[in-house]
């Protein structure tokens, strides 16, 4: 394969089994609690427990919830937004992960 040929991908490690609070998601997200509230009212998030101050979310949680900041801030989309735009992108990868399953690139 000639390095023309190659494609690099990155993507930050995130622990699966890691376990965060409320807080702690913010924290390492940088984001205020009130935009996490309403991407959990949305269903981008699904935490773990009864009420925010028992929810825990794990690795993937702050993957999405990095990305969400990202799309509020720098798009300026509002949360029903962000849950459609990261369904899509959902979608988008489970279909190049069937495309690359199926030998199709």
């Amino acid at each position: 394969m000639s390095r023309t040929d190659m494609t690099l991908v990155q993507w930050p490690v995130v622990e699966e089994d890691l376990r965060l609070t409320l807080v702690e998601l913010c924290q390492a997200c940088s984001a205020e609690e009130e935009h996490v509230l309403a991407w959990v009212l949305e269903g981008v998030l699904e935490p773990a427990g009864a009420s925010p101050q028992d929810w825990t979310f794990g690795g993937e949680s702050l993957r999405r919830a990095r990305l969400a900041l990202r799309l509020s801030r720098d798009l300026e989309i509002n949360p029903p937004g962000v849950a459609l735009a990261l369904d899509l992108l959902d979608e988008i990868a489970a279909l190049r992960a069937r495309l690359q399953r199926a030998g199709v690139d």
